[in-house]
């Protein structure tokens, strides 16, 4: 069996908070992904913790070259220091490693050929899930015919169509059944049916790479982050990352999911909107609007280095 992955400990300095912005380097910040930084960085103040940089360019297909630099530069034009050396998540792949080891040893994952042409909308239905007479310890050997390509199609391969057969699986987290309860500081008490309502998810996809929901515990857990403060798109992950966390017996972080920048028709802004990117001629008056789309007044700041102490006491009332 895998040995254990540890989380990160924590560094001196500090009052026990950890917090972190991980952007993707699909393209420049823009405004709502400023907003979430500024959540981010602005928790941490308050805390008078940590604010840990990562880079989540683990969707390789998406990323963009140099973008990382670009994110990087804007956020210190801002005036945003993080606290410890950035991570990339591209140079981590031997520790996702361990922790899909891990699951795979407890019986957590299972390979799936499933093409999503094939699936319907809504949670995965579980066509390739392991019967509930398969012993828990089954997965590893599924994993040992997969890995080595096997020409023994599956039960359900079998039922599909030759030119819809996947050559390599997607691998999938098994879930457990039950609801997921969690306080988010700035939304409240939040449930989730993660079986009913996700269904198992993917976590190693079928070309290789890893899956966002794994590689982003075990980078929190590694990192000892303590709060994760996010966009609210993401509030529908939070129940699938405390299973995942909890099953490579790492801590679930607390979470505080700030509101969405939309655009004016009404959708999120996003890089594949085509958000423009922060200008930055104006840094003052970009934090001012991040600042106004979090629900907060206008400050009476000239400057930036004005800026700072006057929100983080305002966001530190507001998020003791």
């Amino acid at each position: 069996m895998s040995s254990p992955i540890q989380a990160g400990p924590r560094v001196a300095g500090h009052r026990g908070y950890v917090g972190r912005f991980a952007p993707s380097p699909s393209g420049p910040l823009h405004a709502g992904s400023l907003a979430a930084a500024l959540a981010s960085y602005l928790d941490a103040r308050a805390h008078e913790g940590l604010w840990l940089l990562r880079i989540e360019d683990i969707d390789e297909p998406r990323t963009v070259p140099g973008a990382d630099r670009v994110i990087m530069r804007q956020l210190q034009a801002l005036g945003m220091r993080w606290d410890e050396e950035p991570v990339w998540q591209t140079r981590r792949h031997a520790l996702y490693e361990q922790a899909f080891g891990r699951l795979q040893a407890a019986g957590r994952v299972y390979a799936c050929r499933c093409t999503r042409r094939e699936l319907p909308p809504g949670p995965y239905p579980g066509t390739c899930r392991p019967g509930p007479g398969a012993p828990r310890n089954a997965p590893p050997a599924r994993a040992a015919r997969d890995e080595a390509h096997v020409s023994q199609p599956s039960r359900a391969d079998a039922r599909r169509p030759a030119s819809s057969r996947r050559a390599l699986p997607a691998w999938r987290f098994l879930v457990e059944p039950g609801t997921e309860v969690f306080q988010d500081r700035w939304l409240g008490e939040q449930s989730q049916d993660v079986a009913r309502e996700a269904g198992d998810f993917i976590i190693r996809r079928a070309d290789g790479l890893w899956a966002y929901q794994l590689a982003v515990v075990v980078d929190d857990g590694l990192q000892g982050v303590t709060d994760v403060v996010r966009g609210a798109d993401l509030l529908d992950s939070t129940a699938r990352q405390r299973q995942l966390a909890r099953a490579l017996d790492l801590p679930c972080p607390r979470t505080l999911h700030v509101p969405l920048v939309l655009d004016a028709q009404g959708r999120k802004l996003s890089k594949q909107n085509h958000a423009p990117a922060l200008d930055l001629n104006q840094p003052l008056e970009a934090l001012q609007r991040a600042w106004g789309a979090l629900g907060f007044t206008r400050l009476p700041a000239a400057a930036t280095d004005d800026f700072w102490p006057l929100a983080t006491a305002q966001w530190a009332r507001r998020f003791p």
